[in-house]
């Protein structure tokens, strides 16, 4: 799945498969500026900033159990979002601190670091994303991503696939190869 927030019309937070398809809305009431995103792929969870209610929240995959994690001026500013183990990571846009929150109860706020110029946070640790055995976007022999001569997008679930193009080209009969 593809999850994204978006505030034009009506501000919300969505998800999608892959290829575009399926999109779902989360979140769409009492929300209005979501800028920054991050999932607990284990218990399927998404956390998202406010920046205009100065908030962090979260919610299950299907906008159940929303709930604000922290709100208010100590939070003000913020942009990028990651989360690991008890802790949601972001850093303070107006005097570039990273901050650790914990993600439970919205105590226990550390600034971390300050790194000039930072804009976004991420974490990188083998348990932030389980491995998955096959997936159909996988090489086939013929060096073709799912059997795809330009991209492939994994579609309602790990075993489907979507065939697209790259600008200029068209997707053929087969599905599979571009013209």
């Amino acid at each position: 799945k593809l999850f994204f927030t978006d505030y034009g019309n009506a501000a919300k937070v969505e998800r999608c498969d892959m290829d575009g398809m399926n999109r779902t809305w989360i979140v769409d009431s009492k929300i209005e500026q979501p800028t920054a995103l991050a999932l607990d792929l284990i218990n399927k969870y998404v956390y998202w900033v406010d920046i205009y209610l100065d908030s962090v929240e979260v919610a299950d995959y299907q906008g159940r159990r929303r709930h604000t994690i922290i709100k208010g001026r100590q939070i003000r500013h913020l942009c990028g979002l990651a989360v690991f183990e008890n802790y949601l990571y972001t850093v303070n846009s107006d005097n570039l601190n990273i901050l650790q929150i914990n993600r439970y109860n919205g105590t226990d706020v550390r600034s971390l670091a300050r790194l000039d110029n930072a804009k976004e946070v991420r974490v990188y640790q083998k348990r932030t994303q389980t491995a998955v055995r096959s997936h159909a976007c996988e090489v086939d022999p013929y060096g073709m991503p799912g059997g795809c001569s330009h991209i492939c997008l994994l579609s309602s679930n790990y075993k489907a696939r979507t065939c697209r193009c790259r600008t200029g080209f068209i997707l053929g009969s087969d599905g599979r190869s571009c013209k």
